[in-house]
């Protein structure tokens, strides 16, 4: 159903083209006095496809403090160090090698990414630049706390960190014990969002727009956000995937506010509460500046806002044919019964053997 709404707004939006390019006007130069072009319903025209690959990370390195834009030598620091790591990953292996004279083989920080593990870099596409807007290079995601941190957290929402270990000690327990991502039910990370957050791989996003709604085909997962033009959200007890968003224009920006998020989602914890504001503005020809804020009380003593860079970007958006929960997951857990069998003899075993 998601898809087939996505081709028939696609084929509307396609029917427009010439009303839409006889609305345009010369291109500005890019800046802040850039005003886009608008498709046949006199909308900002946000259509297109887009990556946000960046090395960027969510939080700020702490020695860069409350400064988000770094200087250039910075800047080419960081870039040139992606750029020889992955130029490192993606040296040929020796036919004869074994796993013992691989290099890196301990999988890295991340537990799964590597030469011998989970994802090598045939399989990341995380990007080799930092997150540039009119020039300015930034240290984070992360805006606002001014340190590029996430805020302090309530004391009774816990520890994410310790949920999530309780979480994998019985992960095996049953199918819902994985993760959405796992199960190919939702993007992994916030890919999806909101907020949409870049990963180390699938950060292709694809734009269409009608009269009134906003559709967002998501790479990751194959997800499809539905963002409806003026209207109202639902009862606060109908909990959505990707949340009940809504949206208005403001000049050139698309807002959207998002609440009712299903419990299983949520960035870093965050409860069901939730509410995120974002803001899609079409800062030059090839640029569109994603900005959101996240409020949650429940977990976060204060709010905190990010910005993201969508870049324009050749080609398509192709099918991400997601396999864990159609085959791996069924072995996986095939595998934990098998282990708890042999577990049980062995105690068996033992027992019968101290009598």
């Amino acid at each position: 159903m998601r898809i087939h709404l996505l081709t028939a707004i696609s084929v509307t939006a396609l029917s427009l083209t010439a009303a839409s390019a006889f609305a345009q006007s010369a291109s500005p130069a890019t800046g802040s006095t850039y005003h886009a072009s608008r498709n046949g319903w006199g909308q900002p025209d946000l259509q297109g496809t887009y990556t946000t690959a960046t090395i960027t990370p969510l939080t700020r390195d702490k020695r860069f403090g409350t400064r988000n834009v770094l200087t250039k030598p910075e800047a080419d620091a960081l870039e040139a160090a992606t750029q020889a790591q992955i130029a490192r990953a993606d040296a040929p292996t020796p036919p004869d090698a074994t796993v013992k004279d691989l290099k890196n083989a301990d999988c890295g920080p991340d537990g799964i990414s590597g030469f011998n593990c989970g994802y090598n870099q045939g399989w990341k596409d995380p990007g080799t630049k930092l997150i540039d807007f009119n020039g300015e290079k930034h240290a984070s995601i992360i805006t606002s706390p001014a340190d590029g941190q996430l805020p302090p957290r309530v004391a009774s929402a816990g520890d994410p960190q310790a949920a999530r270990a309780r979480a994998m000690r019985t992960r095996t327990d049953n199918p819902e014990g994985f993760s959405l991502g796992e199960r190919c039910l939702l993007s992994f990370g916030s890919s999806a969002g909101p907020p949409m957050l870049p990963l180390m791989y699938n950060n292709t996003y694809q734009i269409v727009q009608s009269k009134d709604e906003v559709a967002i085909d998501v790479e990751m997962v194959h997800d499809v956000r539905h963002i409806r033009l003026n209207a109202q959200h639902g009862p606060a007890n109908m909990k959505l995937w990707m949340g009940d968003s809504i949206g208005h224009w403001e000049g050139d920006t698309l807002v959207v506010e998002t609440i009712n998020m299903r419990p299983e989602q949520g960035l870093r914890g965050a409860s069901p509460n939730q509410k995120v504001i974002e803001r899609f503005t079409r800062i030059s020809p090839t640029q569109i500046k994603y900005a959101f804020t996240v409020e949650d009380p429940t977990v976060y003593k204060a709010p905190f806002s990010g910005e993201v860079s969508f870049n324009a970007t050749k080609g398509q958006v192709y099918e991400y044919a997601c396999h864990e929960g159609n085959y791996a997951l069924t072995g996986m857990l095939a595998g934990a019964r098998a282990e708890e069998k042999k577990q049980a003899q062995a105690a068996g075993a033992a027992k019968s053997g101290g009598e």
